[in-house]
Order: C-alpha cells, then sequence, then structure tokens
C-alpha cells in the first residue's frame, strides 16, 4: 500500500512539473518564430513570395538570379553584394505599417529595384 501512495505521489509531483514548465516552453518556441519571405533578386526588379505578413520577426531570404551584384536593404538592415546564384538571409523585426525595401547599389533602385512591404 506504502509503495502505490509513493507512485502516486510521485506520478502527481511529476504532472505538476510537466504543467509548470509546458506553457513556458511554448510561450518561448512561439516568440522565436519567424515569418520567412522569400526575395528573388533580378534586373531590375525584386520577386518577394509575399507583399505582407504581421508584424514582428520577419526573416527575409534573398538569392541573386540576376547577372549583376544585387543586395536588399529593409528597415536600415541590409545584406552584402550577392554575386549570381548567391544567397543571403536577413531577419528582421517589423512594427505595424509601410516598410520600403532597395537595392542599394549604383542606380538600380531608380531602374525599379525598390518596392514596399506592408507588416499589420
Amino acid at each position: 500500500m506504502k509503495r502505490i501512495i509513493s507512485l502516486l505521489a510521485l506520478g502527481a509531483a511529476g504532472a505538476a512539473i510537466v504543467l509548470a514548465v509546458t506553457p513556458f516552453a511554448g510561450a518561448r518556441s512561439s516568440a522565436a518564430k519567424a515569418t520567412v519571405i522569400k526575395v528573388t533578386a533580378k534586373e531590375y526588379k525584386f520577386i518577394l513570395s509575399k507583399k505582407s505578413a504581421p508584424h514582428g520577426r520577419v526573416t527575409f531570404k534573398i538569392v541573386n538570379k540576376g547577372k549583376f551584384k544585387h543586395d536588399f536593404k529593409i528597415v536600415g538592415k541590409k545584406t552584402k553584394q550577392l554575386a549570381t546564384n548567391k544567397t543571403a538571409t536577413l531577419t528582421v523585426t517589423l512594427k505595424k505599417g509601410k516598410h520600403p525595401y532597395i537595392c542599394t547599389i549604383d542606380s538600380h533602385a531608380k531602374f525599379g529595384m525598390k518596392g514596399v512591404f506592408k507588416s499589420t
């Protein structure tokens, strides 16, 4: 009988620990998630997989499919210059609103390598 009571007490204590830890762990993992947007750079345009996302952490995965070097700049952060078929990842935290993005190389933005990304 003592053994059964001990096992029940241990089981209850273990369940209490799991319940206490699980909500925190779940909250932490969801906060770490970022929306991923694929960006293709070409002469002279960007093609984004989505033009908007919820505000918060957004990761832009950029690939240069053009002949010239390109970069990607949004909210004050930018990638290095990417040669043909090279990739870069840029993670930013966006507030609600509109966020202009551009290629900063030479006059690429003037020729069309620019746009506005919206976070809701």
